[in-house]
């Protein structure tokens, strides 16, 4: 079975940059740059050297940059994709659990909306399952 579990993305990634700055064919200047993005609930922040600044500021000294290279990156969790989307699908099925209301009890279970298991952490999947298994007590058997 071919799964086609995405990969995660990233949460934080920082880029060592150098920019040489020519006039008339000469470079008169290297500039040297630490940027960082990261993301947040509100939408992606930005830093250069240390300092908080515009995301266009930061993702305009990464686009004109001679050479970027990433020097660091946190992911997000990884999704547990669709095959093992399915086994949990299956464990609520076989529990008793009726399948259109499988995303609403997942989503009771972590206390959020869930709209697809495939996209669940593995962390958020055992969450879904220890609740399976105190809700059902017969899921503990299967």
């Amino acid at each position: 079975m071919n799964d086609t579990t995405p990969t995660p993305r990233a949460q934080t990634r920082t880029w060592a940059t150098v920019t040489a700055d020519c006039m008339d064919g000469a470079v008169v200047q290297v500039r040297h740059h630490t940027v960082t993005l990261t993301r947040t609930p509100a939408g992606i922040e930005a830093t250069v050297d240390g300092q908080e600044c515009e995301l266009h500021v930061a993702v305009s000294i990464l686009h004109g940059a001679d050479r970027a290279t990433v020097t660091a990156e946190t992911l997000e969790p990884a999704p547990i994709g669709k095959t093992r989307a399915c086994e949990l699908h299956k464990l609520m099925h076989r529990a008793g659990v009726p399948s259109g209301e499988h995303y609403g009890f997942a989503g009771a279970a972590l206390d959020r909306p869930v709209y697809s298991l495939a996209a669940l952490t593995e962390a958020d999947a055992r969450q879904v399952w220890l609740f399976l298994r105190s809700t059902h007590p017969q899921a503990a058997a299967a």
